[in-house]
């Protein structure tokens, strides 16, 4: 399954308005919850906070990918966007983050969710896709970046 599936547009956030680690959860759970399992933003959020406190998903060269898997989602789900200024993250580098991408999943896909998170991790690596996310202006673009670099 590509990226680019589980990525709608209106899951897309360019700019985010969060100015926090935990206001970009927030942000990002909305755009998820909305579709993918409406009024569930809590346990979602309790999730995605719980995998957080275990170790931080700031990944470095300014990206996160926070996730988490409860059993209020039926199917895998990414959101993402990027801030307006760095945030402080707590990434492994001890970089600021601007490039968030937000994985849930159910409880039972445990395996499908390691293979997303290291197709996102493989795709963000890339210092050239790292850039053009970091400028598309609208979330169609940001979901055209993505298409055509997992098409490279």
């Amino acid at each position: 399954m590509l990226l680019a599936d589980l990525l709608v547009e209106g899951r897309v956030k360019v700019p985010l308005a969060a100015g926090t680690k935990d206001e970009v959860f927030k942000e990002l759970v909305e755009l998820v919850a909305a579709k993918l399992a409406p009024g569930s933003e809590a346990p979602i959020l309790a999730a995605v906070r719980d995998r957080e406190r275990e170790m931080t998903t700031g990944f470095g060269a300014g990206v996160a990918i926070p996730h988490g898997r409860t059993p209020v989602v039926d199917e895998l789900a990414i959101a993402a966007g990027v801030t307006r200024d760095p945030i402080d993250y707590g990434a492994i580098d001890g970089e600021p983050v601007r490039l968030v991408f937000l994985l849930v999943g159910p409880e039972t896909a445990a395996g499908e969710h390691v293979r997303t998170l290291a197709r996102i991790a493989r795709l963000v690596r890339r210092e050239e896709v790292r850039g053009a996310l970091l400028r598309a202006p609208s979330r169609a673009e940001f979901v055209r970046v993505i298409r055509q670099a997992e098409a490279a």
